[in-house]
């Protein structure tokens, strides 16, 4: 199936033309790049492999997040896979989309078309809550495109969220974002992250001295976006409108329909995506394996680099193990 037989959603005009920000931070060892695709500029952060010839990989973050989400696990796969990570639109250091489509559609469109752009397929693909779905559709309707899914966290639909999440999904609805820009507008940088952490982490005091202060630079440079808070509503609006669709392009259907070997990473803290969900998801891909870590909450790859590398090493290494013998 082609990327084009996605199904269409409604889209927003297009976006008014905004200065770039401030540089984001690149860790040792780590290159930006800007693509440019038709109506699309995507950031990729790419951990060069540590000798020539490794299969790719492709990191996808979730909402409200960045490719530093990744920046942590990539290194630790970097003698396995040649990685890189994507600033999907309107999030990081990529602008938003010319055509305003934030839709879980239009995030997996824009992963298929990079990929395709640049013939790095297939890759070892990788997803984080709203990635793990845009990885999930990707992989469903793209299965050339991927060798291996790594989901951790995946938003897939669950019929009773927890409340911890229903902030979140009330930015879907159209107003708030903008309301909650202005009741909060005095928050220092500071508090913002802090509440992040606290949502996002299992123990937010795992977070180092110097990881939180990188994490305040960050907010501090995505508030000065103009366009922040609207790629935020936006694509929340896209998850929940995700949820919602059914029929073939439901996203558990779309699981089910996933070829690729699958891990699945689920946090008993997770506050995001009930662990609960892990028994569902781990029936729904096929021949998938499940790491399930107690102690971490929505980000398990930044918590907890050293186990999930661990578990994705195993996969990639009986993927290709597989492969090489075929």
């Amino acid at each position: 199936m082609s990327s084009t037989e996605l199904p269409e959603t409604r889209t927003a005009d297009a976006a008014p033309a905004t200065p770039r920000p401030r540089a984001v931070r690149v860790a040792d060892g780590e290159e930006l790049r800007s693509v440019a695709l038709p109506g699309l500029s995507l950031t990729v952060r790419s951990r060069p492999g540590g000798r020539p010839g490794l299969p790719p990989a492709l990191y996808v973050h979730g909402l409200g997040g960045s490719s530093q989400n990744w920046s942590a696990l990539m290194p630790l796969l970097a003698d396995l896979v040649d990685g890189e990570a994507v600033d999907l639109p309107g999030f990081g250091d990529s602008p938003p989309p010319d055509d305003g489509n934030y839709s879980v559609t239009g995030h997996a469109r824009a992963v298929i078309r990079l990929l395709d752009s640049a013939g790095r397929g297939p890759v070892h693909l990788f997803g984080n809550s709203m990635g793990g779905a845009v990885a999930t559709r990707v992989a469903a309707v793209r299965p050339d495109l991927v060798r291996t899914l790594t989901l951790v966290s995946p938003a897939l639909p669950e019929l009773r969220a927890q409340r911890t999440a229903w902030p979140t999904a009330l930015l879907a609805v159209p107003g708030v974002a903008g309301l909650f820009a202005r009741l909060s507008r005095d928050w220092t940088a500071e508090q913002r992250v802090q509440g992040v952490l606290s949502l996002c982490y299992g123990d937010p005091a795992r977070v180092t001295e110097e990881g939180f202060r990188h994490a305040v630079e960050e907010m501090e440079r995505r508030l000065e976006l103009p366009y922040f808070w609207d790629a935020m509503a936006r694509s929340s609006r896209g998850i929940v409108d995700a949820y919602t669709l059914g029929g073939q392009h439901g996203l558990w259907r779309q699981a089910e329909r996933v070829l690729a070997p699958t891990l699945l990473v689920y946090g008993g803290r997770d506050r995001l995506v009930s662990y609960r969900m892990a028994r569902r998801a781990a029936a729904a891909f096929r021949g998938s394996r499940l790491l399930g870590l107690p102690d971490a909450g929505h980000v398990a790859m930044m918590e907890y680099p050293e186990t999930v590398a661990a578990a994705a090493r195993e996969l990639i290494a009986d993927h290709d193990a597989r492969h090489d013998g075929s």
